[in-house]
């Protein structure tokens, strides 16, 4: 993902050291963006004493840690009977002890489960959605949440995502064809009816070379992020500079 410059590597080890230091992040991108194979990238980074329960409808992760406990949904037969879904899969995963759930694709009521997890002790827990914006994908969850039918009020599960999810990755397919990581924000908290998100790193575009390619730099936009208290915390110490670098592509 470096050389083909997806990413830069001030940002991987920014998103590295977020992993390790079990960081709730939300992957978020269009169909075809690259959103499981950064999930896959950024699973590198988990440690191995680490026990992790994934949950997919198709298997895509590749995961390469020891303890690993595999879930798959089963769609219901002709009678409509025996289906299992991604919910019951989350429930059935809280009591097998995870110290993480990593979740292919959030695309419905299972959204409930997940964020209860991530409320009440699983942190480190990873997952996708479909969105275009960072906002967006609150904004999506938020609905995949009212799905469930409890009747929740809006507050109250804005509060939630907030409180759960600390990073938002945004992956986007060009017009070029390439795939880029335009964002890496962090949440901030809840400001008036919507989640305030601050973008840590992003890519700028600056225009389309003859060849056609989508020409930018990658550039830090908040060299103080709240998470680096949490990386403190936890022993981890980032290289000196790394707020400062810029990566141009195609220039």
């Amino acid at each position: 993902m470096v050389a083909y410059k997806t990413i830069m590597p001030a940002m991987l080890q920014f998103l590295a050291a977020c992993v390790q230091a079990k960081t709730t992040i939300l992957i978020s991108g269009g169909t075809g963006s690259g959103k499981t194979t950064t999930l896959n990238a950024l699973s590198r980074f988990i440690p191995e004493d680490e026990r992790i329960v994934t949950i997919e409808d198709t298997a895509e992760l590749q995961l390469q840690q020891r303890h690993i406990v595999k879930f798959e949904t089963r769609p219901a037969n002709l009678n409509k009977e025996g289906g299992i879904n991604q919910r019951v899969l989350v429930r059935t995963a809280l009591r097998m002890r995870p110290d993480r759930i990593v979740v292919g694709e959030c695309r419905g009521a299972e959204a409930l489960d997940m964020l209860q997890a991530m409320n009440t002790g699983v942190e480190g827990s990873m997952t996708t959605i479909h969105a275009n914006t960072p906002k967006d994908a609150f904004s999506r969850l938020e609905a995949m949440i009212l799905m469930a039918e409890l009747q929740i009020p809006t507050r109250v599960i804005q509060q939630q995502l907030a409180s759960a999810i600390k990073m938002v990755v945004q992956v986007t397919r060009l017009q070029d064809g390439s795939r880029k990581i335009i964002n890496v924000s962090e949440v901030v908290g809840l400001e008036g009816d919507h989640i305030e998100v601050q973008d840590v790193f992003a890519f700028e575009r600056i225009g389309v070379s003859e060849e056609g390619k989508v020409m930018g730099r990658f550039r830090c936009f908040n060299n103080k992020p709240k998470i680096l208290e949490r990386l403190r915390i936890n022993g981890i110490k980032l290289p000196d500079g790394i707020f400062d670098e810029v990566m141009d592509v195609n220039l």
